[in-house]
């Protein structure tokens, strides 16, 4: 469940068609100011997209090399194109948000760089408020529909909410 204590300072809707879609949300995202001292939480089912996103944005921004999941490591840190720092965080094996004060993230999320954090609610309490908010959905294809459309799939609703004014500024 999204926290809806947070103060939305506005909410866009987009669909990605397929993966080209997510890919080109990810350079566009990666182009716009600040994005390397946001915070992103990542929000929707399993497989939905998330760290296909986070893929695409990292490349976007410079990164090279393998972009693994940190679905058993809970972190994985890497460097931008610009000499700045970035974590991807995946809190799915998550029991307990106390777990992450073990592991010593609120160090990691007191530092400047990007984060972003797949499965936040399973560190309830223990994340800052982020900057942007990503709740992305598989659609459905009707057993119909022909599989080369907008139905195919690929094919996500992406909700995006800007919680600070850096947020506002990221949003398309």
């Amino acid at each position: 469940m999204i926290d809806s204590h947070c103060p939305i300072l506005e909410t866009r809707e987009l669909l990605w068609p397929d993966e080209a879609g997510c890919e080109a949300f990810a350079r566009a995202l990666a182009a716009r100011p600040g994005i390397g001292q946001a915070l992103i939480e990542l929000h929707g089912p399993l497989g939905a997209g998330k760290t296909t996103l986070v893929r695409h944005l990292l490349r976007a921004l410079g990164v090279t090399g393998r972009i693994k999941s940190p679905t058993y490591t809970v972190m994985e840190p890497y460097t931008l194109a610009d000499g700045s720092e970035a974590a991807h965080f995946d809190f799915y094996r998550f029991n307990d948000p106390r777990e992450g004060l073990d592991a010593g993230f609120r160090e990691v999320f007191a530092q400047p760089g990007l984060k972003l954090v797949e499965w936040p609610t399973r560190a309830a309490g223990l994340l800052p408020l982020p900057d942007l908010r990503l709740q992305i959905e598989p659609i459905d294809a009707p057993l119909d529909a022909p599989l080369d459309g907008p139905n195919d799939a690929d094919c996500r609703q992406v909700s995006l909410q800007a919680l600070s004014p850096l947020g506002l500024a990221l949003l398309p």
